[in-house]
């Protein structure tokens, strides 16, 4: 067999072996990346690239230091190359790799869903969450919520109960079913002839809220709304989709748990389900293990990914009550949910999640982020203090900063000056990954993040916001 005169050579250690440019360069002639306007990079958006992973810190090919401050999209808990983790994944491939989940079934599938269900939000009252569908990205995820929502009416010949309620400024991801009950218009408006009809109610965003206004009270006012459009809509809604407490696409925005508790009981008194899209703010990010509990509030549906393997692997997790698997139980293939991916339950991403779990128990995880939390809002404080800063806001390990013209939250900055890119311009610069969401600068680090991480982060990104402002 001969090798094409054009096929790249597999270097078995590339960081030792190519430079930073060399990587830069191959990169743009063969990827298209995410989220990206691919026409910026190199020069409007630096394109770095990265060798390895430690603890808090990405190191590049040219040994510049990152402290990656976003964990890597949300996904990273407890640093990378944890290893903890990473021994649970080798382990694993030298016993079982893959195998189809249809017909077949493994220990670490099994195991996960055990332990799923075992920390799963509970309530009062209500029978706890009982199975566990897997699939191998949030965006996945949250379609099969919304198709297991809508399936079970059809099961129970409630044919018109087709409609899903969403929050404005939500975000679910970037699959059609997704989107269609997402709100940002940045990533759904050139696909709106192919999505969903949703409908779309206030969101709670405390930001919104007038002045002397609290959270708590704009909060039941956005529930109020909600409620409105439940009984504009009476047997035609089979679920409420909604991201408990954070907004995080979104821009950070955050609200009241007080509108988790109205929702829960407006989805109950309408016959709707409650789906908690959990995948960014689940495993530890707001505070408690999963921001439902800071409402005491369990969904029928909760959709996890993200955090779920630590940050190592894909893979997303749907828990459902028994009340819902039971309406796909018949003689009929047509009531069963006909829903796969190929990767359903891999046995590597579900030891990485394994192992995860076992972080959390063995390193009181929840208890040490309080303390991590608590710096981080005395630190996050003195940067609100810095005129551009219009609201400085936080759950648990999430703190935004709202930068406006002035501070003043009527007045935001022109898109065209780019305020938040220009700021994670300064910011990457002096070894710190502060990726805005619009001018929203945002700090989610890994759980590992020390002191000295925590003082480089906040004066960096005191640093990042002035540059940006003078340049605005």
């Amino acid at each position: 067999m001969h090798r094409h005169v054009h096929e790249p050579e597999i270097l078995a250690d590339p960081a030792a072996s190519q430079t930073a440019e060399h990587w830069r360069q191959r990169d743009l002639e063969v990827l298209w990346h995410p989220c990206t306007q691919m026409r910026e990079h190199p020069h409007t958006l630096p394109l770095v690239p990265i060798a390895r992973g430690d603890g808090a810190w990405l190191v590049g090919y040219d040994g510049r230091h990152y402290l990656d401050a976003v964990s890597s999209w949300w996904t990273n808990l407890f640093g990378h190359t944890e290893p903890r983790i990473g021994a649970a994944i080798a382990r694993q491939a030298g016993e079982l790799e893959q195998v189809m989940l249809a017909g077949f079934t493994h220990a670490p599938a099994v195991q996960l869903a055990e332990r799923l269900l075992a920390i799963a939000p509970r309530q009062a009252g209500r029978a706890p969450l009982s199975k566990v569908f897997y699939a191998d990205n949030g965006s996945a995820g949250v379609e099969v919520a919304l198709k297991m929502a809508f399936h079970y009416f059809h099961n129970r010949g409630e044919h018109r109960r087709t409609r899903f309620v969403a929050l404005e400024n939500g975000y679910h991801g970037e699959t059609i079913g997704a989107l269609s009950v997402g709100d940002i218009p940045l990533y759904r408006r050139v696909y709106a002839p192919l999505l969903l009809e949703s409908i779309f109610a206030p969101s709670p965003d405390a930001y919104l809220a007038e002045p002397g206004q609290s959270a708590e009270d704009y909060a039941l006012q956005a529930a109020d709304a909600l409620q409105a459009l439940f009984e504009q809509s009476p047997g035609e809604i089979c679920a409420l989709i909604l991201e408990p407490r954070v907004q995080c696409a979104g821009g950070m925005r955050m609200y009241h748990p007080a509108y988790l508790r109205r929702a829960r009981e407006l989805c109950d008194a309408h016959g709707a389900f409650l789906i908690a899209d959990e995948i960014a703010t689940g495993f530890g990010r707001t505070g408690t293990l999963f921001a439902c509990e800071q409402a005491n509030v369990m969904p029928d549906l909760l959709c996890l990914s993200k955090g779920l393997t630590g940050g190592f692997l894909p893979l997303s997790a749907v828990l459902a009550t028994q009340q819902l698997y039971d309406a796909f139980l018949d003689d009929s293939r047509e009531r069963a949910f006909l829903h796969s991916h190929s990767y359903t339950g891999n046995p590597l991403a579900c030891a990485a999640a394994l192992a995860t779990l076992q972080i959390f128990a063995d390193d009181d995880v929840i208890a040490r982020n309080q303390h991590t939390a608590a710096r981080m809002r005395i630190l996050a404080a003195q940067i609100g203090e810095h005129p551009a800063v219009a609201d400085v806001r936080q759950a648990g390990m999430i703190v935004a900063f709202e930068l406006t013209q002035g501070g003043d939250k009527r007045t935001p900055f022109p898109a065209a000056a780019r305020v938040g890119l220009k700021a994670y311009r300064a910011a990457l610069d002096k070894g710190v990954v502060l990726r805005p969401l619009g001018d929203v600068l945002y700090w989610m680090p890994p759980y590992c993040v020390d002191e000295a991480q925590l003082a480089l982060l906040a004066a960096t990104t005191r640093h990042a916001i002035e540059e940006a402002v003078a340049c605005a």
